[in-house]
């Protein structure tokens, strides 16, 4: 793929061109949006929002990375629901199948190659972690997500959030540790290298 061709056909009003650069990132903005939000709905409806923000916007777009500035749009809608989310506080329900069931756990963990022990283990361990991001606060979480999860550095999340790299490195520091406390509560579900020393599987 030629973004950069991909990028100045969409600037052009090329929509089948921009239709393919929502391909290439929709899971990376999807993740992102899932991890900081905790809700698939709402994840879907950021990263939604995000696309059409960033397709109204693209001539504006002025070089440098793409991905960071896909990122930047769809973590200010992310914050745009979270403020909404402290305005009119709701009780989350677990998401549904089609059928109306209850989802056991997101589509990424079926891996074929796990035993059904594996399986349950990963998702236990999918809620732990998503239970310790959600309760962290907003700025903290967003940075543990863009760093630790998507993979991004310090530089590249200083300049999505448009703020010094140094409370990156703070805000992520504390983010870690906090982390690192609300997941002992889980001690038995982690792999031996994250437990703190002395403890052991149930």
């Amino acid at each position: 793929m030629d973004e950069s061709a991909l990028i100045r056909a969409a600037q052009g009003g090329d929509l089948d061109a921009f239709n393919r650069l929502v391909l290439a990132y929709q899971d990376l903005l999807f993740n992102t949006a899932l991890r900081i939000l905790g809700e698939e709905e709402a994840a879907a409806d950021a990263t939604q929002e995000a696309f059409l923000s960033a397709f109204r916007k693209i001539t504006s777009y002025r070089g440098g990375s793409f991905r960071a500035y896909l990122l930047r749009i769809v973590t200010n809608a992310c914050y745009d629901e979270l403020r909404r989310r402290r305005r009119r506080p709701t009780t989350p329900i677990e998401p549904l199948t089609d059928s109306g069931e209850e989802v056991e756990s997101p589509p990424w963990l079926a891996d074929p190659s796990l035993s059904p022990e594996e399986r349950v283990e990963m998702a236990e361990l999918e809620r732990a972690i998503q239970h310790c991001l959600d309760s962290l606060p907003d700025d903290f979480r967003t940075v543990a997500v863009l760093v630790d999860v998507q993979g991004l550095s310090y530089r590249e999340v200083a300049s999505i959030l448009r703020k010094p790299v140094g409370t990156i490195k703070s805000r992520l520091a504390r983010a870690r540790l906090r982390m690192q406390e609300c997941l002992q509560a889980f001690a038995e579900l982690l792999p031996a290298a994250f437990r703190l020393e002395g403890e052991t599987r149930a």
